[in-house]
Formats: structure tokens, C-alpha cells, sequence
């Protein structure tokens, strides 16, 4: 499936760090070589064989944001403050193995990764009947982009549009703050973190259409819910959220 929206011209600058990138990525691969997160396996990050058998999400969630919840259909939360995505979802616990093959994919290069697991993504998707006009992967922030040499989120939806034949944008959406990391911060911190960090691609209209956010992992969902604040204003009827992982 053909990517949409046309990517912006990329600076120099994020070509010579992408370079670096690459080189620096080259050189941990031949001090460390790749070997898969579950069995060791010299070579790859995640064997075709591991990956089949790693058993995705089997647990009651919330119906809105997917977090594990056995109580009634809504958690507390969603029923507290109900979120802009109207349903999330994931495809794993954000534990071992897939912790570490999230890990892999993020900080070591490891895009074979992503490949592996879009067959069990797609499953999964179909499994929670989501539904989908446009995948739109998190856009992480261009220098950031341009040291690691690709978005993990957008080579997660170009797998997943592979599979199900849905239109991949990676260019509806740009980070133009350099937030912080999400990890270490608190439920607030996060939410404040990402405020105003988000646009729409200029002139952008989505009127009538269902968006469904790509992302590696959800935590609190303070990034899913700035990005979808955004697609609504340009006129989306629905933005949903997928993910790899999501916190336990």
C-alpha cells in the first residue's frame, strides 16, 4: 500500500545526522551482533519462529482505551475524563519478549523487527474489528527521526497497510516541539509534555474520515490523545489508536 500525503524535502543536516546514524548502528552490529530477544539466535532480531509463537493480549479491557480492566465494559477513568480517542488498542503487554524486541527496534536498528510482527498485528486488528480509512504513524520529531534513520510507528503502519490495504500516512501528522522522553514522567508530566507539540500537514482536510493512530507503545495515552485532538480539528470523524504494546 502506497504511502500518502507528500513527504516534506529533507534538510542536510538530517541527512548527514541519518548517515551518522546509520554508521554509528553499523559499528554496535559488528561489535554486538543482532540476536533474537527470545532465543538468541545470532542474526536476527526476532525470528520468524519466536514470533509466531508469542501469544498476544488475551485479557478483558476497557472497550474504550484497552487498558486491562475487569470491572464493567468503561473503566473508571475513561468514564471520569473520556478520552478524544474513542477506542484504543493493543496487541501486547509491554513486557518481555516484546519489550525487548520494542528495544531493539527503537535503539539498535533493528527494523526487521517491524516486519516480523506485522502479520500478528494484522490478526489482531482484525480480531478487535477495527476499522480504518488511514493509518497515521506518531510522528516522532525530525531530528530524532533523522539520528535513529527511520520512525518505528511508521514502519509498524506501513506493515499493518500491507496487510490489511489501508492507506499509510506518515506525513498527516509532525511533532514540531522535541518533547521529552515520556518515560520517566509522571501521568501529568506526560500530558504536559506533549501540549501543542503536534500539527496537521497545512491545509489538510479529513473530513468524514476515520484515522487510526499507529504507535510502538501506549502508556497513558497522553501522545495518542494530542495527536488526536489535532486530527479532529481538521475535520476527522473518528480517530482510533493501535499500538505494538501498551503498559500493563
Amino acid at each position: 500500500m502506497e504511502d500518502v500525503v507528500a513527504a516534506p524535502q529533507t534538510s542536510r543536516t538530517h541527512i548527514l545526522v541519518r548517515a551518522l546514524g546509520y554508521a554509528y548502528r553499523w559499528g554496535l552490529d559488528l561489535l554486538f551482533p543482532p540476536s533474537c530477544v527470545v532465543c538468541e539466535r545470532v542474526g536476527v532480531w526476532l525470528c520468524d519462529e519466536c514470533a509466531s509463537q508469542i501469544q498476544p493480549l488475551q485479557t478483558r479491557v476497557c472497550t474504550r482505551c484497552g487498558r486491562p480492566w475487569n470491572g464493567g465494559s468503561i473503566c473508571r477513568e475513561c468514564e471520569t475524563n473520556p478520552p478524544l480517542v474513542q477506542r484504543s488498542r493493543a496487541v501486547f503487554l509491554y513486557k518481555e519478549p516484546i519489550r525487548g524486541a520494542i528495544h531493539a527496534l527503537k535503539y539498535r536498528g533493528g527494523r526487521q523487527v517491524a516486519a516480523a510482527l506485522g502479520q500478528t498485528m494484522a490478526a489482531s486488528w482484525l480480531g478487535y474489528a477495527m476499522e480504518a480509512d488511514l493509518l497515521a504513524p506518531v510522528p516522532l520529531y525530525p531530528g530524532r527521526e533523522a539520528r535513529r534513520g527511520y520512525n518505528q510507528a511508521t514502519l509498524l503502519a506501513r506493515e499493518l497497510g500491507k496487510h490489511l490495504g489501508i492507506p499509510m500516512a506518515p506525513h498527516v501528522l509532525y511533532r514540531v516541539r522535541n518533547t521529552l522522553s515520556q518515560t520517566k514522567l509522571s501521568r501529568e508530566q506526560r500530558r504536559t509534555n506533549v501540549v501543542n507539540a503536534f500539527v496537521c500537514a497545512e491545509g489538510l482536510d479529513l473530513t468524514g474520515c476515520r484515522v487510526v493512530l499507529i504507535d510502538d507503545v501506549m502508556t497513558t495515552g497522553a501522545t495518542l490523545q494530542a495527536c488526536a485532538g489535532v486530527l479532529l480539528n481538521v475535520g476527522a470523524e473518528a480517530v482510533n489508536a493501535f499500538t505494538l504494546a501498551r503498559a500493563p
